[in-house]
């Protein structure tokens, strides 16, 4: 019995720090190992292939961008919804007006 007790109170320890780890990746400044080590379904060459498609098209608008990565389905893209986030480009804030003589 109270080896019974360890094993659940480990699988506990476990499932917590996975959930408690689990930060959202953004799919416009993650690196390929980033991507495939938080992201279900994905693995290195998914991975590589997100990191191509960013480089040559540009950065992703919103997460269903990722379908335009061959590979990349919409059960993907759904299965991963709470874990991708897609960075905004924050504007620089406008110069001051020239100051008055």
């Amino acid at each position: 019995m109270f080896r019974l007790t360890k094993v659940i109170f480990a699988l506990i320890l476990f499932s917590c720090a996975w959930c408690v780890s689990a930060e959202p990746v953004d799919i416009n400044s993650a690196t390929a190992d980033q991507l495939a080590e938080s992201l279900n379904g994905i693995g290195k060459a998914k991975a590589d292939a997100i990191i191509q498609d960013r480089d040559k098209n540009g950065k992703f608008k919103s997460v269903e961008d990722l379908a335009r990565v061959k590979g990349i389905g919409s059960a993907t893209i759904e299965k991963n919804r709470d874990k991708i986030t897609v960075g905004i480009d924050v504007p620089s804030s406008p110069a001051a007006p020239p100051k008055a003589k």
